[in-house]
């Protein structure tokens, strides 16, 4: 008869990653996962990812799961057009619904819906099957998080446009604010009077939009192509809504890029609002890094964004579990550019 002791069957995982202060908390940070749910053979990937988050909740203390968007290559299409996916919107809705399926209730996850989740193939009109994959009741944390939302432009209530509360001993109260891509006019005023509110006016306020940044400029978009109406673009709702806000202090968004190095999947910059805070703007949208539009969808690239103790730092590391898993390709996990690893300081 043989034995075995408990640390015979433990795993000798490689990927573990830890808080470089026991006292922080960490969100984490996912750019457009478009390319992993549009081949079937990239989905595994965006899966290990979310598996890889739940199994780490714990241990990086994580509060929130923030994604860019861009979920679906294609929100209502049947056809396949071989050059640039292999499934169906209905497939791809499901995958990306099978891999958040990891989080659920277990921890937030929050989401700007991008230019893909509408209209047929590109934004053509507001029509989205996004609320019926991610409806509020699948994660039971979205029930002590959530404190307010606005109809998508279905006039259905909808996370699109949706404000989470995270509360922190050192960083007091976090207000996390996502909107539907190109946000309309309504819903930016949501926002700005959600921000403005007695209860949520002492808040740091960390708003999410998909679109909102071109890559390595950091430049705020000023037009796009795309024929969804009414609409706001990145400089818009800079005036619209984060420059006259005075306690948003952090802008996350996705949707730019292009193959070519890593940095042009990224971007930051910083501007002072109309109070004179200086507001934090960050783009992470890596879909085409591990082989441009048609390779593998991201090489599972994410971000640990690690809220320090001190209440006003936040450090970023860009991480990936793909090449974490593996002791053989754990030296390559980690990215230390400047593009990749960097503070980020909030007044």
């Amino acid at each position: 008869m043989m034995l075995w002791s408990s640390y015979s069957f433990s795993q000798n995982r490689a990927d573990k990653q830890h808080l470089s202060d026991n006292n922080s908390f960490s969100m984490i940070l996912m750019g457009d996962p478009q390319g992993y749910t549009k081949y079937d053979i990239n989905q595994p990937i965006f899966e290990l990812c979310t598996a890889w988050i739940a199994d780490n909740i714990n241990n990086l203390n994580i509060k929130a799961v923030l994604l860019t968007g861009d979920l679906v290559e294609q929100n209502e299409n049947i056809v396949i057009d071989s050059r640039m996916l292999n499934q169906t919107s209905k497939e791809m809705w499901e995958s990306a619904s099978n891999s958040l399926k990891r989080l659920d209730n277990k921890v937030p996850y929050i989401i700007s819906a991008g230019n893909h989740e509408y209209g047929y193939k590109r934004a053509e009109n507001g029509m989205t099957h996004f609320p019926e994959y991610i409806d509020f009741e699948r994660n039971s944390t979205w029930k002590n998080s959530c404190i307010a939302s606005y109809p998508n432009r279905s006039g259905i209530q909808s996370l699109e446009n949706s404000a989470f509360e995270f509360k922190d001993k050192n960083w007091g109260n976090i207000l996390v604010i996502t909107s539907e891509f190109a946000p309309r006019d309504e819903v930016l005023n949501w926002a700005k009077e959600l921000c403005q509110k007695t209860e949520y006016k002492d808040h740091r306020v960390i708003f999410m939009t998909h679109s909102y940044l071109h890559e390595r400029s950091g430049k705020r978009i000023k037009e796009e192509g795309y024929t969804i109406s009414p609409r706001n673009w990145g400089e818009d709702i800079w005036n619209k809504l984060i420059k006259p806000s005075s306690n948003i202090v952090l802008v996350i968004c996705g949707h730019t890029g292009k193959p070519g190095d890593f940095e042009d999947n990224t971007a930051f910059s910083k501007d002072k609002n109309a109070s004179g805070r200086t507001v934090n703007q960050m783009m992470f949208n890596v879909q085409t890094i591990g082989g441009g539009w048609e390779g593998n969808g991201g090489d599972g690239w994410l971000r640990i964004m690690e809220f320090m103790p001190d209440g006003k730092t936040i450090k970023i590391r860009t991480y990936s579990p793909l090449f974490g898993i593996s002791p053989t390709t754990k030296q390559f996990a980690n990215r230390d550019g400047e593009c990749d690893k960097f503070d980020i300081v909030v007044e």
